[in-house]
């Protein structure tokens, strides 16, 4: 098949080393000239994406930021074949899908949110993995028109991911994405982020162990990127931000008042769900 990428970074180059080691064409497109230079002369993509070879590509994945995605999807859809599968990969949904399902009525391609569930704290194309997605789970945001239209676009879009080695998929809708998100996702880099700006953060060595390690590893971050995304999601967050202040607070004023029993109860309790829920 042929592919197009718009955005080579952590996850777009990902895609792009992915495909290109199944033995598919992959055009790519990055503002950064370099890295797509780079692209190019390593092999792993064909040549740049643009106007005129956009119209080869099978599935054509979006990897930036909210409106870029939608003014790529814009500039893009009158050149797309019937048939081609639209993706982007943002971490919040709501408005990128209601702008780019509207936009794919219009000019008559598909176009499925998506949100691959798999990362890391580093970023750029030489962080990128062909392996990145393996085992992984992706979510996907059908145009909810009807039925029998959604499994004709999921079915040909599981089929047009596969050499990604996603393991899982998870179905879902915009709104039903970002209400999740925001807990299991934005959440912890909020925590991670607030958590290490703190003066004792500098003075750790000598002190600090795995659990530091594990709620400090996400605080290492796009600031970019996450800071649009939180906006972008604000209902959801600010309810987490609530529920997470209350808990907190919950635990302060136990502390306050010396009551060990209570304290007891609060750290019992976060064990047992942790132990339920699992990662």
């Amino acid at each position: 098949m042929v592919v197009g990428i718009i955005g080579i970074g952590l996850i777009g180059g990902s895609f792009a080393k992915a495909y290109h080691e199944a033995g598919h064409t992959v055009y790519a497109l990055d503002t950064d000239r370099t890295i797509l230079e780079y692209s190019i002369l390593a092999g792993v993509t064909k040549a740049e994406l643009t106007d005129e070879n956009v119209n080869d590509c099978d599935l054509l994945i979006i990897a930036t930021y909210t409106d870029s995605i939608i003014e790529y999807t814009e500039r893009f859809a009158p050149r797309l074949k019937k048939g081609a599968i639209v993706i982007d990969c943002n971490g919040v949904k709501t408005r990128v899908c209601k702008e780019c399902f509207r936009i794919a009525r219009d000019y008559d391609f598909d176009f499925v949110g998506a949100h691959p569930m798999a990362g890391s704290h580093l970023s750029f194309f030489k962080h990128s993995s062909k392996n990145m997605f393996e085992g992984a789970y992706m979510v996907l945001i059908p145009p909810g028109e009807d039925d029998v239209s959604d499994i004709r676009i999921l079915a040909r879009t599981k089929q047009l991911l596969e050499p990604a080695g996603f393991a899982h998929y998870k179905i879902t809708t915009a709104e039903e994405h970002d209400r999740k998100i925001a807990y299991t996702s934005q959440m912890t880099h909020v925590m991670a982020s607030s958590y290490i700006r703190n003066p004792s953060a500098e003075k750790h060595e000598g002190y600090s162990a795995g659990s530091f390690r594990d709620i400090t590893r996400v605080a290492w971050i796009n600031s970019k990127l996450w800071s649009g995304l939180l906006v972008d999601n604000k209902e959801n967050v600010l309810r987490e931000l609530d529920i997470l202040i209350g808990n907190l607070l919950e635990c302060k004023e136990a502390i306050c008042r010396e009551d060990v029993e209570k304290l007891e109860s609060i750290l019992e309790e976060g064990s047992k769900i942790r132990d339920k829920v699992g990662v």
